[in-house]
């Protein structure tokens, strides 16, 4: 045992964690926990400008590793400026750990009205964590921190919080730090392991669904042998993407809905880490075959929207690589296979025509010029809605991700994360409405010379928004058209290159040149310049 302060303790955990990033802005009310990194070493701290930004980035650097994303806020203010950042990472299923201070014990509770004063932060914290803490004691905080780490690392991952007193971080007490801190895999059963290989013996015509859990659970590989195995379709959610690469031969990509009449034919659907949201089934109209395996490390989703014949409850990776050892089947129905392959590809082409074809030149350039293990990053903006979610290829697992919460915003601060995670390239398919929500993180990345590509279709305002508008009450537009920037003077003030855009020749030179340059880039693309997509919302 050792002599340590409050702070020390904190920043220990997390180095026993493996933790080597934290987002977050300094303030009173944390400056010990701060300190002790400095004067530890071994973990970066990434100063960002609003605390939703510590958040998103925690998410995205959490999405593209695998590892815990740590954000680091002050009390009050600070905290209820995360929120955003947590109910994202929630929907995501990612890892994110948010430790955030609290007024002294003495005066927490009594309504006194001192500095940043948040009686009721720890209800506000849990309605949007699976886990949150407060220590009362010094000797607690290691053992709390642990226990919210260990529940973000353990089955489905889910955000989790701790609040911790700020006289309890200059404090000093003789306290072990725990060592055993990843969390623990959910083992299947091993009868429900033998009922899924049989009843994928039992079926010929056969399709798999992949939705995230596959990517958070490091389940590719044994995904991809599954489906080879089988010979088996294999559709993602759009969370799922990257799962298997879609330049296999056996990826339907997100497609699932568009193929609803010929997965009628289907006996048998494999749902492995995915909960059904809405998005990928039409709002649940999609009907499964009369057969369905659903592999999950949430028994709450298990059920919840689709009854499972048979229910798999644990780890993807694990559960995958148990049927892998199980399984006897014979190849699937080639004839099954080639309807759902040609519908696929059908599917892609019609796409394809309803972006226009300026929209397909500029996403075949991004996907062209950018190595395949380059992240793609995409806000809610019309250009992400319709090709940058389904449609540009995603060839590597943990190199795409969206706003799984469909916020506007977040796109910038992920892709932050996720570029500092993996020294990648990374690509941002923005809105220039959502875009101004989070502005500031261009002074991060300017900061720590974040290799980041900020592609801005600009169209002045919310363009979703304007097309529901113009489509459902008469053309009447309110709240949607705004003033908007020069987003390249911007960027130059902030220290970021900026390109304006305006033509698909124009695009292709400026995002070769964002390729080649060392830091971040801003591409703002003026969207009026370019022939627009039949796709409206």
């Amino acid at each position: 045992m050792a002599v340590r302060t409050g702070g020390e303790m904190v920043y220990q955990t997390l180095l026993a964690s493996g933790v080597d990033h934290v987002f977050g802005i300094v303030s009173v009310h944390n400056i010990p926990i701060y300190d002790a990194i400095l004067r530890g070493g071994g973990i970066k701290t990434i100063d960002v400008r609003h605390e939703q930004g510590a958040l998103h980035a925690a998410d995205g650097y959490s999405r593209a590793t695998g590892k815990l994303g740590v954000a680091i806020t002050s009390t009050g203010p600070g905290a209820s400026n995360s929120m955003t950042g947590l109910f994202e990472a929630g929907f995501a299923s990612s890892r994110v750990l948010m430790i955030t201070g609290q007024t002294e014990t003495q005066h927490y509770g009594k309504g006194k009205g001192v500095l940043h004063e948040a009686e009721n932060q720890l209800a506000m914290l849990r309605s949007v964590t699976r886990v949150t803490e407060s220590p009362r004691r010094l000797t607690e905080v290691p053992e709390l921190l642990t226990r919210v780490i260990r529940d973000i690392n353990t089955g489905r991952p889910q955000p989790g919080a701790i609040e911790i007193p700020i006289d309890l971080q200059y404090a000093s007490a003789d306290v072990d730090i725990p060592q055993n801190i990843q969390g623990d895999r959910l083992e299947p059963a091993e009868e429900s392991i033998r009922n899924a290989a049989a009843a994928m013996a039992e079926s010929s015509k056969r399709f798999i669904l992949a939705g995230g859990g596959v990517l958070r659970s490091e389940a590719s590989d044994e995904l991809i042998k599954l489906a080879e195995a089988l010979d088996a379709p294999v559709y993602t959610t759009i969370n799922g993407r990257g799962s298997i690469p879609e330049d296999h031969p056996l990826s339907m990509g997100t497609f699932m809905m568009a193929a609803a009449s010929e997965l009628k034919a289907a006996e048998l659907m494999i749902a492995v880490g995915t909960r059904f949201q809405g998005g990928s089934t039409g709002n649940f109209a999609f009907k499964p075959p009369s057969s369905l395996i659903h592999i999950d490390a949430d028994n709450h989703m298990i059920g919840l929207n689709y009854r499972a014949q048979v229910a798999v409850h644990g780890d993807a990776r694990l559960a995958l690589d148990g049927i892998l050892n199980q399984l006897n089947a014979e190849k699937g129905d080639a004839n099954f296979l080639a309807a759902i392959s040609d519908k696929a590809a059908t599917s892609r082409t019609e796409v394809r025509g309803r972006m226009g074809e300026d929209f397909e030149e500029i996403m075949d350039a991004i996907r062209s010029q950018l190595p395949r293990q380059g992240n793609i990053v995409r806000d809610a903006t019309i250009p992400a809605y319709v090709w940058g979610n389904t449609l540009i290829p995603i060839l590597e697992p943990r190199t795409s991700m969206n706003t799984t919460s469909a916020a506007i915003g977040p796109g910038l601060p992920l892709a932050i994360g996720a570029a500092l995670g993996t020294g990648q390239k990374t690509v941002i398919i923005q809105g220039d409405g959502g875009f101004m929500l989070n502005i500031g993180e261009l002074a991060t990345a300017a900061q720590y010379q974040v290799p980041v590509i900020i592609c801005v279709f600009n169209d002045r305002g919310y363009g979703v928004l304007r097309r529901i508008q113009a489509s459902r009450f008469e053309g009447r537009n309110t709240g949607v058209d705004l003033a908007t920037p020069d987003f390249t003077k911007v960027a130059e003030g902030m220290g970021v290159k900026g390109i304006a855009v305006a033509g698909v020749d124009a695009f292709k030179t400026a995002f070769a040149e964002a390729l080649a340059h060392d830091g971040p880039v801003l591409l703002d693309i003026d969207q009026s310049k370019l022939k627009p997509m039949s796709l409206g919302f």
